[in-house]
């Protein structure tokens, strides 16, 4: 993950963040948000080391921001209770998440409200109190990480934790008016995090931009050995959205769940994203929500009564999450390898449904719905939340879900997903939406520069932006080299180490480690890569060759350059 932090975080001290958030805690009157506040000594005290460390020198990206982690996050110290009390103790150890994040400066300030167990969508299930919305009391704050988004949404934390198995991650964010990033399952290590089905379950990051959920998540990403699930970057993973990405849309027929006030905006996030330079093309998505209906409908539920089916019959269990995690108990374990298997026959036909796209976009949540409305029909509510989120996780997607406008009071959004480790697509295309620059996600990558026909807008660019490669800046080698012209087709130069050279403009392009593989065994003779010396003393990985051949165009000042003067030489345009 690159270092953003300039533009990314607090100015102020971590000591003055640390004043502000607790003093906004008593502003905001949404104390329902909150379990469990730190005491503000313990805080202050966090705070000075961090701003020593700063003042020391100290690499920490994260430095000068406070977070709040979701009530089924282990923080140590804190008690875990996962709005059970009966069920609370108190870890000696964080999560790796949360570890991570203090680790790069960032302060804990307290535990937030969920639904119970992470049971639920609407954040009404708990009883530590209903989270109302951050712009309307009489509307719910979504759920089940329901305290996270508020905590955000008020301006008290620069992000917050939450959780994802069948939405929490994103549909609080889409009510809330906030970016909600949920990564490829297992990139974030769950362990620390009450399981609510092991098998799906996401950390994920609330922030109120792109850039700070991207850097908050990606410093959270990696393996650990404290969770056997989690997963790293695979050799071969994406790490740009392609100049011209094809995005998918539902048929009219599968927005039927979609609230009459949130069409408009619909229509418009749909416009938005093909102004934004998308192909957008419409596809039946029924695969995809015919698999949403397994994690609760089916025996998959059979996981959260494995996690905590055994406080069910606590005085405190909130009697909706317990009604529908007891029913696992009518089914068997022939019923739950059933389902599993038509759970892969679904995954199949998603990879098919979706091949040739590189993401899908839906609304995040079909409605945002009154707290009197939750409690007059809390089942039936809760399920159409998850219309567009359920299956995300069971067929192994990863989803940005950004804001996409208001109806009064209720909060809209939508979502890009897209396939596992394909996380730096939805990176992308939720900043094109935004109309903000794309942070970097994802593995670091293997530099490649290039000064010719591989350039931005020049005919052989394409070979690249197919490997999924990004585009890492301008560069300049060093004042050493020479071009020449090659007589080919399309046309391309040869770049040479020379005594009397000259410096060169170029740029750098990041590949993962099999795209690179791939486009070195694509390089026709006598092209090769080496390493180029940059005008800054490094060096990088780059076309070489090691004897001149063609014309000399090095006075032309770069291949561009020389391309523009091509046809008063009788050349022809590079496009």
């Amino acid at each position: 993950m690159d270092n953003q932090t300039g533009d990314l975080v607090n100015s102020a001290s971590a000591a003055q963040r640390v004043k502000a958030a607790l003093a906004r805690i008593a502003e905001a009157e949404r104390p329902e948000a909150w379990i469990a506040v730190r005491g503000e000594a313990d805080l202050a005290a966090e705070a000075a080391r961090i701003d020593a460390a700063v003042a020391a020198g100290a690499d920490l990206p994260l430095a000068g921001t406070v977070f709040a982690a979701k009530d089924n996050i282990d923080v140590a110290g804190l008690a875990t209770t996962a709005a059970a009390p009966s069920f609370a103790y108190v870890p000696e150890a964080d999560a790796t998440g949360v570890a991570r994040l203090q680790a790069a400066g960032a302060i804990c300030l307290g535990k937030t409200n969920l639904d119970q167990f992470a049971t639920g969508l609407v954040g009404t299930r708990s009883p530590f109190g209903a989270v109302r919305s951050a712009a309307d009391p009489a509307l719910i704050s979504g759920g089940s990480s329901s305290g996270s988004a508020v905590a955000v949404a008020l301006g008290v934390v620069d992000f917050a934790l939450g959780t994802d198995t069948a939405g929490s991650g994103r549909v609080p964010a889409a009510l809330g008016g906030l970016v909600g990033v949920k990564a490829t399952l297992g990139l974030v290590p769950v362990d620390g995090v009450v399981p609510a089905c092991a098998s799906y379950d996401c950390l994920t990051v609330f922030a109120p931009d792109l850039d700070l959920a991207a850097l908050a998540i990606g410093t959270m990403t990696g393996p650990s050995a404290a969770d056997p699930a989690s997963r790293e970057w695979p050799a071969d993973a994406v790490l740009a959205a392609p100049p011209v990405p094809r995005v998918a849309i539902p048929a009219p027929g599968a927005l039927a769940a979609l609230d009459p006030d949130f069409r408009p905006l619909w229509a418009a996030a749909v416009e938005r994203c093909a102004d934004a330079g998308a192909a957008v093309a419409v596809i039946d998505v029924q695969p995809l929500l015919d698999a949403a209906l397994l994690l609760y409908e089916g025996a998959l539920v059979a996981e959260r009564f494995a996690a905590f089916g055994a406080h069910l019959d606590a005085a405190d269990t909130d009697p909706t999450v317990a009604a529908i995690v007891a029913g696992a108990v009518a089914f068997s374990g022939a019923d739950l390898a059933a389902d599993q298997q038509r759970l892969r026959a679904i995954r199949r036909e998603s990879e098919a449904l979706l091949a040739g796209f590189d993401a899908l976009l839906l609304p995040t949540a079909p409605l945002h719905p009154s707290l009197a409305e939750v409690a007059a029909d809390p089942i039936g509510v809760n399920a159409r939340m998850g219309t567009y989120t359920n299956f995300v996780n069971l067929l192994d997607m990863a989803a940005v879900a950004v804001p996409a406008g208001t109806a009064g009071t209720k909060g809209f959004g939508v979502s890009f997903i897209v396939p596992a480790f394909r996380d730096q697509v939805a990176v992308d295309l939720a900043a094109r939406f935004l109309g903000v620059e794309a942070p970097r996600f994802g593995p670091a990558g293997a530099d490649l520069v290039v000064f010719g026909a591989h350039l931005t807008g020049m005919s052989l660019n394409h070979q690249l932006t197919d490997l999924g490669a990004r585009y890492g800046g301008e560069v300049r080698t060093a004042p050493a080299y020479r071009m020449f012209a090659l007589d080919t087709d399309p046309p391309k130069p040869l770049v040479v180490r020379a005594g009397d050279g000259a410096s060169l403009p170029g740029e750098r392009w990041v590949l993962s480690p099999a795209a690179l593989g791939r486009f070195l065994e694509a390089l026709p003779a006598p092209m090769t890569l080496g390493k180029v010396e940059l005008d800054d003393g490094t060096w990088a990985t780059g076309f070489v060759a090691g004897a001149a051949a063609g014309e000399d165009i090095t006075a032309a000042g770069g291949w561009k350059a020389w391309r523009q003067q091509a046809p008063t030489m009788g050349g022809t345009h590079d496009a």
